[in-house]
């Protein structure tokens, strides 16, 4: 959100990104593009590889409006794999980074340091920033759902266009902004769990961390 003050008030930096038609080659790295396949084919790799194993799976209709071709933030699901695809097949567009969840394995000798200073962050303690400051400087961070991650880099998003009867499957830690289009509403059908949006949505706010918003090129 754009602000100002009695200081000077700090520009962002607008970058533009073209838009590639998603396809099941140049998307593997987020997850899949899925089509239309015959009545009876029996299941197989192209088929979207799913992972709801840890909750409830929600299948729903969501009706989104105003969402413009530019976005300041990204989000990751670090639990379920993601299903979206418009109802009527209209072109949209998602911006995406490749999954950065750290393992637990890989994290180990952070978490007691991570506890600690997000308690003082919450008590207001003195000290918090200073000690929120050296957690940090690993790049690797403590997500409220509670698991490790390295934030994206802005010069590691890329857009893709989505259109016709094709769905985005994105994989767990993918992030993503969007659905993004450019008429006034659109309806999209999603598979995530029950409670995804309320206990497993890390967001990275790249105008307030990176100073940068994105701008997406047709």
């Amino acid at each position: 959100m754009d602000g100002s003050g009695a200081g000077q008030q700090q520009k962002k930096k607008v970058i533009s990104l073209k838009a590639i038609d998603a396809t099941p080659a140049n998307f593997k790295e987020y997850g899949q593009v899925v089509g239309a396949s015959p009545d009876g084919a029996r299941y197989g790799p192209l088929d979207a590889q799913l992972q709801l194993n840890l909750g409830t799976p929600r299948f729903y209709i969501m009706n989104l409006t105003g969402r413009a071709l530019r976005f300041n933030s990204i989000t990751h699901h670090a639990s379920v794999t993601q299903c979206l695809g418009s109802v009527g097949g209209q072109q949209w567009y998602m911006g995406v980074a490749s999954p950065s969840i750290v393992k637990t394995n890989e994290s180990e000798g952070y978490e007691a340091d991570s506890i600690r200073d997000v308690a003082k962050h919450n008590d207001g303690d003195d000290n918090s920033n200073e000690s929120m400051k050296q957690f940090h400087q690993g790049g690797i961070f403590r997500s409220k759902a509670g698991h490790y991650y390295i934030p994206p880099s802005p010069e590691d998003v890329k857009v893709f266009r989505v259109q016709g009867s094709q769905f985005l499957k994105l994989n767990v830690g993918t992030w993503h902004a969007g659905p993004l289009f450019k008429d006034a509403s659109m309806d999209f059908y999603n598979l995530e769990l029950s409670d995804t949006n309320e206990v497993d949505h890390t967001t990275h706010v790249f105008s307030e961390k990176d100073g940068v918003g994105f701008v997406i090129e047709e």
